[in-house]
C-alpha cells in the first residue's frame, strides 16, 4: 500500500506525518554570498555562443528536414525560418516557413521541395493553397512546409502564433 491515503468522499490525498514539521526552516548559512570573477578577457556572449549554436541547430535539423530546407533555398525562398515544435504541445516536429516573392515562385518553391523529398522516397500527406500560390502548405507529418507570398506571411504570422516554438536558424547556402 502507498504512503498516501485517499480520504473518504473528497477525491483528495493525504500525506500521513513523519514526525517532523514541514513548516520548520532550515538554518541559513552566515557566509557571505562569493562573486564570481571576471575573466580576464572579456568573451562577447554573441561570439561565444553563435559558432555553438549554429553547430547545434544543424546538428538537432532530421536529414528529410535539411532536404526541404535546401530544396527551398536552391529556388530562393526569402526568410526561411524553421520552427521546432517538439517541446510545444503540437500536432507535429517542425514548421518550415519561407516566402517567395510572387505567386509563380511560391509554387516552384512548392515543386522544389516536393520533388527532392519525393527522391528521398516522401510522398507528402497533403498539399494545400497550390493552385492559388498565396499560400501553399505541404504535410509530411514529422513536418509542415509553409511557403507564403510576404502580405500572407505579414498576416498569419505563424512565429507569433506559435511563440512557444524554438525558432532554429537556417544558414544561407
Amino acid at each position: 500500500m502507498s504512503k498516501t491515503a485517499r480520504t473518504a468522499g473528497t477525491g483528495r490525498t493525504r500525506t500521513p506525518p513523519t514526525g517532523k514539521s514541514a513548516a520548520t526552516p532550515r538554518p541559513r548559512s552566515k557566509k557571505p554570498p562569493v562573486k564570481k570573477k571576471s575573466p580576464a578577457t572579456p568573451r562577447s556572449p554573441r561570439a561565444a555562443s553563435s559558432a555553438p549554436a549554429e553547430k547545434k541547430a544543424a546538428t538537432r535539423l532530421p536529414a528529410d528536414v535539411k532536404l526541404a530546407v535546401a530544396a527551398a533555398q536552391d529556388k530562393l525562398a526569402v526568410d526561411l525560418t524553421v520552427l521546432d515544435l517538439r517541446n510545444a504541445t503540437a500536432f507535429t516536429d517542425f514548421f518550415i516557413v519561407c516566402t517567395g516573392t510572387n505567386t509563380k515562385q511560391v509554387q516552384a518553391i512548392a515543386d522544389g521541395i516536393e520533388a527532392s523529398l519525393r527522391a528521398a522516397g516522401q510522398k507528402p500527406a497533403l498539399v494545400e493553397g497550390y493552385r492559388r500560390g498565396e499560400w501553399v502548405l505541404l504535410d509530411y507529418f514529422t513536418f509542415i512546409v509553409h511557403i507564403f507570398l510576404p502580405t500572407r506571411r505579414t498576416f498569419y504570422a505563424l512565429e507569433r502564433l506559435w511563440g512557444g516554438a524554438e525558432p532554429i536558424e537556417v544558414s544561407a547556402t
